[in-house]
């Protein structure tokens, strides 16, 4: 008995350290780290002061599903640094862009910061990594929801909470 207790044990840490490490490794891919991160501990933490723009990369079918509270939508496949809710910003406010992993938030804020905002993170794991830490999302009306759209089957595998919509 107290073998399959270890054995599961040592089950689970495996497959936790195997997720967590999926999602590392597929940054680590895509990514350059153009943009610095901010853990979805340090954004909830900064959410909690509202002195924070936050961006939402995906596309409005994925925003509509849900999204972090306060995010704007800029999508990504029409993103321009020109649209009205942008140009409103001081280059200097600190926003945190994200997407579902934070593969395509990153190129969104090296399109930011070629555009003079000067303090611009990406968030880890983005969206996913939110709410597999618990934090709220909300849908298009504003109510708290499980559902996360992950895009497709093969990125859902990276949502370990929470209801995937795709």
């Amino acid at each position: 008995m107290k073998q399959k207790t270890i054995f599961f044990l040592l089950l689970l840490i495996t497959a936790s350290s195997f997720a967590q490490k999926n999602v590392e490794d597929l940054l680590q891919i895509y990514n350059t780290r153009s943009i610095p991160y901010i853990s979805v501990e340090g954004l909830r933490m900064l959410q909690m002061n509202d002195s924070v723009v936050i961006l939402d990369a995906r596309e409005p079918q994925e925003f509509n599903v849900s999204h972090i509270v306060s995010a704007k939508n800029i999508g990504f496949n029409n993103f321009s640094s020109e649209e009205k809710q942008l140009q409103r910003l001081k280059k200097n406010a600190p926003i945190i862009v994200y997407c579902s992993v934070g593969i395509r938030s990153e190129q969104i804020g090296e399109k930011l910061k070629k555009a003079g905002f000067t303090n611009v993170k990406n968030l880890y794991g983005g969206i996913f990594e939110w709410k597999n830490k618990e934090y709220p999302v909300i849908d298009s009306t504003g109510r708290e929801t499980e559902n996360v759209h992950t895009f497709s089957k093969m990125w859902s595998k990276y949502l370990n909470a929470g209801n995937p919509v795709y």
